[in-house]
């Protein structure tokens, strides 16, 4: 009979639930659920709608009974760095307020003052980004002292999303690293950090690793669903998931594509020195503890807010269309500039940054398009240097992994700026990286060097090399 495993893999735009199952050594996959996700105002705060997001997880669910199938597993991915913090009876004290909210500004200086910049990084491996958690608790600290002081659980989003699934609390390993609260040596949280900022160690859990059995769903969900399952930790951080899903990674350089892109290499050990932090790379926790070097780079946002600005007239594929073919030469805007990180008008933001550089700004949505996509391939050619400079060596290829991977023109642009071989796909990385770690703890593929080979043989891949692209199927 056939194994089931479901993954709940949710982005800062969708969310998606997918049915996973080995058949004839090749994943075959079926998605189950798709829903929207976005950022609400709520209490004065950009927040996500936690408890919408939660029934969706429960509506997908039913749908696999509706259709007679009942998963051996589920595991929930997500972004990185928000949380929520609950009381002693475990009831919610915070909203699930968005790293996009302007509460930590500033406060990413405060810290630095308390907690040199240098041996913060030496002890975390961490990029320094203002919204990371450690700025956020520390916000909410300074801004909100009453409700940090009742804080008797901290939760990342998919930790809290397992919660109401389980009952159990937990803090799973990649995700929390990305707090920039865990030692990259010791891989548990760091107390002297913690201490020091003033934090409460009690509300931090025990760190577990991916493939980590969490326990059945509760009893009241099983029966509501019609049946039972055990939730398994997938690498809760969606990058942590989508990087299983690189099928080489030997001399490749990977992009996890979507609302941000992640680009870097898989290590063996934290690369904490003085080079790597002046190119603020982070060294982020990976499966079987292994690590994600990479840089993160605003991605897709840029897009997906301009399309928004456009009230949706035009699809992604029409925006791409429209840049393909847009005359002008594109202008290049530095993307990582934090006045795209939650402008009024991205649209606005865009002309304005292009005017103030002495470039032409912009005019018709394809123009804006052009100028992102190039932009984007342009960051992405900078940390490929700078990756080859840390590590002393030149890389072959590039594997663009994610949503963005089926985004051709911006595909062809980063195989010409970076002139290196750039591989496509698969594009729902996330998901499959997250149904991998269910089916190792299962017993169904026997570590992640088989689950490369598996993803290998499963899923097609683009080629793109100067001007031409060609298609490659099964092994790449």
């Amino acid at each position: 009979m056939k194994k089931y495993s479901l993954a709940v893999d949710i982005g800062a735009s969708s969310g998606r639930l997918v049915l996973g199952s080995l058949e004839k050594g090749r994943l075959e996959l079926q998605e189950i659920h798709r829903f929207a996700n976005e950022i609400i105002e709520k209490n004065g705060h950009f927040c996500w709608n936690i408890e919408v997001l939660f029934e969706e997880i429960k509506t997908g669910i039913k749908k696999c009974g509706s259709l007679g199938i009942v998963p051996a597993s589920i595991g929930i991915d997500t972004w990185a760095v928000d949380f929520v913090l609950l009381d002693k009876n475990d009831q919610l004290l915070t909203d699930a307020v968005a790293y996009r909210d302007p509460r930590t500004d500033g406060i990413m200086e405060e810290v630095t003052e308390i907690f040199m910049k240098e041996r913060l990084y030496l002890e975390t491996g961490i990029q320094f980004q203002k919204f990371n958690t450690i700025y956020q608790l520390y916000a909410l600290k300074k801004q909100q002292p009453e409700i940090f002081e009742k804080a008797a659980a901290f939760l990342m989003i998919p930790d809290y999303l397992h919660f109401l699934l389980t009952g159990k609390k937990t803090n799973e390993y990649t995700n929390a690293t990305s707090t920039q609260l865990i030692n990259a040596f010791t891989r548990n949280w760091d107390k002297d950090i913690i201490q020091t900022l003033g934090f409460s160690m009690d509300m931090f859990q025990e760190i577990l690793a991916p493939k980590s059995v969490i326990g059945p769903i509760k009893e009241e969900l099983a029966a509501e669903f019609g049946f039972g399952m055990d939730v398994i930790l997938p690498a809760t951080h969606d990058t942590g998931s989508a990087v299983l899903a690189v099928p080489q990674l030997e001399d490749t350089i990977y992009i996890s594509s979507g609302t941000w892109s992640l680009i870097g290499v898989e290590n063996y050990f934290p690369i904490c020195v003085t080079k790597a932090l002046d190119y603020n790379f982070t060294n982020e926790g990976g499966m079987d503890y292994q690590f994600r070097f990479l840089k993160n780079i605003m991605g897709l946002w840029m897009i997906q807010e301009v399309r928004r600005n456009y009230e949706n007239r035009y699809s992604f594929a029409e925006l791409a269309e429209l840049a393909s073919a847009a005359s002008e030469t594109a202008a290049i805007v530095d993307v990582d500039d934090s006045r795209f990180l939650k402008p009024d008008n991205m649209v606005a933001e865009i002309q304005a940054c292009c005017m103030e550089t002495g470039q032409k700004a912009p005019e018709s949505p394809g123009e804006i398009a052009k100028c992102i996509f190039t932009s984007l391939a342009n960051s992405y050619q900078k940390a490929v240097f700078e990756i080859e400079d840390i590590f002393e060596k030149e890389f072959k290829s590039i594997n663009v992994i994610g949503g963005g991977s089926k985004n051709e023109l911006l595909n062809q642009l980063i195989a010409e700026t970076t002139k290196k071989e750039v591989y496509a796909g698969p594009v729902e990385a996330s998901a499959i990286g997250n149904l991998v770690a269910q089916l190792i703890a299962l017993e169904e593929i026997t570590d992640i060097k088989e689950a490369r080979y598996i993803v290998q043989q499963s899923f097609e891949v683009k080629k793109y090399m100067n001007s031409i692209s060609e298609k490659q199927g099964g092994v790449v």
